[in-house]
């Protein structure tokens, strides 16, 4: 499911009033989501080179992956993904989720060790898979009102 970081799917914070309302949607779901959890926070590194860029802060190196398969080399392009495993706390994440926020950090998650629940942080929203369809009931009716109106969810 889809929730939106900011009343009427507005998508990036303009002041300090809405991105302590952002960081309390991120911060409310992932507690609910990880809650006394160690949680794996993986983020990408694209680049136009398959080897390993310098490595990324608080987080090591993982694998590659081709992003654009292309057979001409000079399209091809790389996400280099980088984990890191901590206990998650309220807060531990923010200066990473206000980045995201901010659209200057894309295609982060935050899965359990098990990666059964992810998490996934957007310029204006997130995306959230969980294990059962009740399970996603659940965390959908507790919020409501941070769902979009669009038919279709997005």
């Amino acid at each position: 499911m889809r929730f939106h970081s900011l009343p009427k799917s507005k998508r990036y914070p303009e002041n300090d009033g809405e991105y302590a309302v952002v960081l309390e949607r991120y911060n409310t779901v992932l507690d609910e989501l990880f809650a006394d959890e160690d949680v794996y926070v993986v983020r990408p590194v694209w680049t136009a080179e398959p080897g390993v860029p310098a490595h990324a802060p608080g987080a090591g190196y993982w694998r590659t992956l081709p992003t654009v398969e292309d057979p001409d080399p000079e399209y091809a392009t790389y996400s280099h993904l980088f984990v890191g495993r901590r206990p998650w706390r309220l807060g531990c994440i923010d200066g990473l989720l206000r980045a995201v926020a901010d659209d200057e950090v894309a295609g982060v998650l935050v899965t359990d060790v098990r990666m059964e629940r992810i998490h996934h942080p957007y310029d204006g929203g997130a995306d959230v898979f969980v294990r059962t369809p009740a399970e996603r009931d659940r965390l959908r009716n507790r919020h409501a009102g941070w769902l979009s109106s669009h038919p279709a969810g997005l």
